[in-house]
């Protein structure tokens, strides 16, 4: 979706991220937004954060929505397993918000990939 999503304003299906996917992306040069979804709890508990990593609760990214549209960045949403992420991920896709992800398996698949 990409480039053309965002020329036309409309986003589309949030797309599913592999670990590896991920890391390879992270190393680009245009290396994605990481934005988790997990309470502040959990983001600096015992499976940690990626690298970078933006940490907004689920409950609070709507007030976050126009800030990461306007980041002109791809997102990939992170969280525990990828439930609450691929919520977050569908959710501003519907908003309008291009280039979303999810990381498949969120940070449990992250800690051991």
């Amino acid at each position: 979706m990409g480039l053309v999503a965002r020329l036309l304003g409309r986003g589309g299906e949030p797309e599913w991220l592999d670990p590896g996917d991920l890391r390879r992306r992270l190393a680009g040069e245009a290396a994605p937004l990481v934005v988790d979804v997990r309470g502040a709890d959990e983001f600096d508990g015992p499976l940690g954060h990626i690298e970078g990593a933006r940490n907004i609760p689920l409950g609070e990214l709507p007030q976050y929505r126009a800030e990461l549209a306007a980041a002109g960045r791809p997102i990939v949403f992170v969280c525990l397993s990828d439930k609450r992420s691929a919520r977050a991920a569908a959710e501003c896709a519907a908003a309008g918000i291009a280039d979303v992800a999810v990381l498949r398996g969120g940070m449990q698949a992250w800690r051991s990939g």
